[in-house]
């Protein structure tokens, strides 16, 4: 069989070889994208007056046939036409003849697939913000009911200080928060055109850029026709944003891991998520938390894939960027994936309020309270520290808490203590007088809640 390109080529490649060089076994993953190109490049031909209204209509009605096919997953390709670009080409031409050869008129392959790809991680960036924005209202549905909860808070994976629950959880908020409008900035440039650059110095054809620009609905157009094919930072920035997103999201799926566990016992993940073991019948695993805290590693894998693929390569177009594609599908498909099984388990997480309310009831995570409450008292905050060292290190000798300590006792050991000092002992009073902004007061926390809100109002319109 002749190639499309093989006017020149006086021998065939063995069909080992079209298998090793095809792509079409996974950029078919872009005939939607590739169709919705051409129909805007066709019609842009029609208006430059480069293709007559008859060959126009012809291509058209074609294309939007062979788009209902790609809807209905009733097409075939082959390797023998290697791309999707080809192998959409052929089946037009088999279906309305030969002005299906015309559509290709002041276009290459580097400048459609460029497009296609911008397409595609355009629209994928708004999908991805949308199941993030799933995930962010579980997290802010979870805040509301657990302000008052009250969870050890750490640092070293050591206890440290109390603070709300709802607090806890608001910090993955912000943290998807910027997530979001990292890959919102990054729809600037992945809101670029290159159709009309040809395959690296555009086209003699009289063309109008603005055409396909604005029925693709991009918002601007490359104004470099070697940089338009050649680059790919775009689909660079996605995998980074995605790696961003999974670093998160393994933070968080590492605490559900632990908080989890008989040690912890803060939290029951639903049976949907969870597995058990083939052999010990008391088990329950976190697999999918598992599965999403150890897929961080594939995303990062496909940022680090595409770095290495372009860091060498000359302009304009080289065959190594056909391994482009792959990275950032499997990333789109990861990450989303990883997004919606996230939100599943945070809207079916079962809190044990009461193992929680334990847990700072038997640490001395409220030795910071009784160095403030000396400091309050005149002392300087720094032998005050001291001072709440020796008096915790003498509880863990004796086998209690602070809060087991009499007042008795705490006045032999500094006069400056009154009977005021055990309700600034308690959880509940260390976490609710933290009130300053952004802190783990409940008021504070209310506040946090209300902003959230704001901003995802803000978001939904």
């Amino acid at each position: 069989m002749k190639k499309l390109w093989g006017g020149r080529f006086s021998k065939q490649p063995e069909e080992w070889v079209d298998e090793f060089g095809a792509s079409i076994s996974f950029d078919q993953q872009l005939a939607s994208q590739d169709i919705k190109g051409s129909l805007a490049h066709a019609k842009m031909l029609f208006q430059c007056k480069i293709i007559d209204e008859s060959s126009y209509e012809n291509i058209k009605n074609g294309l939007l046939s062979l788009q209902s096919e790609v809807e209905e997953g009733e097409l075939t390709y082959s390797v023998k036409y290697e791309d999707i670009h080809l192998n959409l080409e052929k089946l037009l031409t088999d279906k309305i003849g030969p002005d299906g050869g015309k559509l290709h008129t002041a276009r290459s392959r580097n400048d459609q697939v460029a497009t296609d790809f911008h397409l595609y991680v355009k629209e994928e960036t708004l999908l991805i913000i949308a199941h993030i924005e799933e995930l962010q209202k579980s997290l802010l549905n979870l805040a509301e009911e657990h302000v008052e909860t009250i969870i050890p808070g750490y640092t070293h994976l050591q206890r440290a200080q109390p603070v709300s629950f709802a607090h806890h959880l608001l910090a993955y908020f912000w943290m998807l928060d910027r997530d979001k409008g990292r890959l919102q900035d990054s729809l600037k440039r992945s809101d670029i055109m290159p159709l009309g650059a040809g395959a690296l110095a555009g086209t003699t054809f009289d063309i109008d850029r603005n055409i396909t620009m604005n029925e693709l609905g991009f918002a601007n157009k490359y104004l470099n026709s070697l940089d338009a094919v050649s680059d790919r930072d775009f689909a660079i920035e996605c995998c980074s944003n995605a790696s961003m997103i999974m670093m998160h999201l393994s933070r968080f799926c590492e605490e559900l891991i632990l908080w989890s566990s008989e040690e912890f016992g803060f939290i029951e993940i639903s049976d949907s998520f969870t597995t058990g073991s083939s052999m010990m019948p008391q088990k329950k695993n976190p697999d999918m938390a598992e599965l999403i805290r150890g897929k961080s590693g594939r995303v990062y894998g496909s940022l680090i894939s595409l770095l290495t693929l372009m860091k060498g390569l000359p302009l304009a177009y080289n065959k190594d960027m056909q391994e482009d594609k792959e990275p950032v599908f499997d990333t789109v498909k990861t990450v989303k994936g990883c997004l919606s099984i996230m939100t599943g388990m945070m809207n079916e997480v079962k809190i044990h309020v009461d193992k929680m309310n334990k847990a700072v009831h038997q640490d001395f995570s409220n030795a910071t309270e009784l160095a403030d409450y000396l400091a309050k008292k005149g002392i300087p905050f720094r032998e005050a520290h001291e001072l709440v060292g020796q008096m915790v290190l003498q509880c863990i000798q004796k086998g209690c808490y602070l809060l087991d300590v009499s007042l008795d006792e705490y006045q032999e050991w500094c006069p400056l203590v009154e009977h005021d000092l055990f309700d600034a002992l308690s959880p509940k009073t260390a976490v609710e007088r933290r009130n300053s902004e952004g802190g783990t007061g409940f008021e504070a926390v209310r506040q946090q809640i209300d902003a959230a809100q704001s901003k995802m109002a803000v978001s939904n319109n």
